[in-house]
């Protein structure tokens, strides 16, 4: 199973990003969960400074961007 995490405040950008990573693993077909991050010190845990940041199975892929789902596939799979 493919876990995905999108770490943000709960923005605007964040939101998009969530709904975007969703889509994208959806289109792929993956086992998958998703979750939002929130909490400032686990997303400072992982030494991210920039938000929104996409987390796939504890691996950063991508800080402050907001790619559409069709460029997310290509980091999810």
């Amino acid at each position: 199973m493919t876990r995905i995490q999108v770490l943000g405040s709960g923005c605007t950008r964040c939101n998009v990003l969530y709904q975007h990573a969703e889509q994208a693993a959806k289109e792929l077909g993956l086992d998958y969960e998703i979750e939002k991050v929130t909490d400032i010190t686990t997303i400072m845990g992982y030494g991210v400074m920039t938000t929104p940041a996409l987390v796939v199975d504890g691996e950063i892929k991508l800080t402050g961007q907001v790619p559409s789902a069709e460029q997310l596939k290509a980091v999810l799979s």
